[in-house]
């Protein structure tokens, strides 16, 4: 049996549905198989979940993880920022994304002092986030900045065992082509690749997706494939990547899904996002991909039209657990 690592448990935004995913978790004891779970957020928002969702379980309230006892209670770092009256159910607010900020760069913090072994974050909402002074595109970047990290990184989305990433994310899709070249999809290749690995598998197989119909035609329907897509291919397998393509985006995740990759490497954002979502809406996750942490979320968002209702769904968060789980299990071999 796998080890538990200790892992951080972040609420999410207080507004949102996360807060009821890890209430209805936490009653069910889904934490404890796989790992010991630190949670961190208000207690109030916490308890306001549990309310909810109709459930009670036993709380500890603790102010460092090296005070957690693993004797079935939920052991909560309440930080204590974020009244349920400042978080109307369902509504965007600027102190629910103060508080986001605050668990993200505090569980970073933790990890850098060995205290958790990773974490796990209940959806957050970007804009409330950067209504609350976030300089930073996303969690991602913001991540990426707390830990002084300057090489690839990014969002990997996972569906089962098919992991994708992406060259290009959230530009227009007029600004794509401009935005592809040799350095930008190795990047992305790169990122895959270590991704993968730092998960377990020890030579990752990469599809390359194209980018224009028919696989660019031979440069009669675009010169991408030719230009940059089949170069960056080339220097990846000059450095030890299994990387092969460029295939037609159509056929890619038929193949992806049939088990003949590990991971599709797209050239922009719903490439792969609608072959993830129409194949497991409900069960995907996603993965601060190349930071030095093992960081994971469910893909789906805040869902603030069901929130407070008790009704949300737990099975992607259920999979960011046990993701995590895996990959810290995995760096701390």
């Amino acid at each position: 049996m796998e080890r538990k690592p200790i892992l951080g448990i972040l609420l999410g935004d207080g507004a949102g549905v996360g807060p009821e995913i890890i209430a209805k978790l936490a009653a069910a004891n889904f934490f404890e198989e796989y790992c010991h779970p630190v949670f961190i957020g208000d207690i109030r928002i916490f308890n306001r979940a549990l309310n909810a969702v109709g459930a009670n379980v036993e709380i500890r309230t603790i102010n460092d993880p090296t005070e957690a006892i693993w004797d079935g209670k939920c052991n909560i770092v309440n930080r204590n920022n974020l009244s349920c009256e400042e978080a109307p159910i369902g509504e965007l607010t600027v102190a629910c994304g103060k508080a986001n900020l605050d668990m993200l760069t505090y569980a970073v913090e933790l990890y850098k002092a060995k205290k958790i072994e990773g974490f796990c974050f209940g959806p957050l909402n970007k804009a409330g986030m950067k209504e609350a002074g976030c300089k930073f595109e996303s969690e991602h970047h913001l991540l990426a900045h707390e830990f002084n990290h300057t090489a690839p990184f990014g969002e990997i989305n996972v569906c089962g065992e098919l992991w994708t990433t992406r060259t290009t994310s959230h530009i227009p899709i007029k600004d794509v082509s401009a935005a592809l070249s040799v350095n930008s999809i190795m990047r992305a290749i790169t990122l895959a690749n270590v991704s993968l690995k730092n998960s377990g598998i020890e030579r990752p197989r990469l599809a390359i997706a194209a980018l224009n119909p028919h696989c660019g035609e031979n440069g009669l329907c675009g010169r991408e494939e030719i230009d940059v897509i089949k170069p960056a291919i080339e220097e990846a397998i000059k450095q030890g990547i299994d990387a092969s393509g460029p295939y037609p985006s159509d056929i890619t995740f038929i193949k992806a899904f049939r088990g003949e990759f590990d991971g599709v490497v797209t050239m922009y954002h719903d490439q792969g996002q609608i072959a993830l979502k129409l194949k497991g809406f409900e069960q995907g996750i996603t993965i601060a991909g190349g930071l030095p942490a093992p960081i994971v979320t469910c893909a789906h968002g805040t869902a603030y039209d069901i929130a407070g209702k008790g009704i949300v769904k737990t099975s992607a968060f259920e999979n960011a657990v046990k993701m995590a789980a895996r990959m810290a299990n995995h760096l701390a071999k």
